[in-house]
């Protein structure tokens, strides 16, 4: 999967996801961090890549309708340290069939996945 991280995700998830076999770009890497959140998603649609992130910003599922866009999970925990998120995002890539959320909105707590696909 090809994936983009947010800049409020720890960069060592890059690392994580692409030891799992994901091609995994950063809004650091790619020198996007502080821009506007339509100039990070034109970058993360243009690059077909499934985007993750904290950003309640992107958290509209009716702006970001599934099958709309390469997918979206926004990363919700009670207390998202970067422990916390490591080990969460890892637990889901390895858990979950992710492969198959292309077009998706996932959100993700800390009890729970939600996946909304395409009508």
């Amino acid at each position: 999967m090809k994936i983009k991280l947010d800049e409020n995700l720890p960069q060592a998830l890059a690392a994580i996801l692409s030891t799992l076999g994901h091609d995994v770009d950063t809004v650091l890497q790619e020198g996007l961090q502080g821009r506007q959140d339509p100039v990070i998603w034109e970058s993360v649609q243009r690059e077909a890549r499934f985007f993750i992130t904290q950003d309640l910003d992107f958290s509209d599922r009716r702006q970001f309708a599934p099958g709309t866009h390469h997918g979206i999970l926004v990363l919700r925990l009670r207390e998202p340290g970067r422990k916390a998120l490591l080990q969460k995002l890892r637990m889901v890539f390895e858990t979950e069939a992710v492969h198959e959320w292309a077009g998706c909105f996932i959100v993700v707590t800390d009890h729970k996945i939600r996946v909304r696909r395409t009508a």
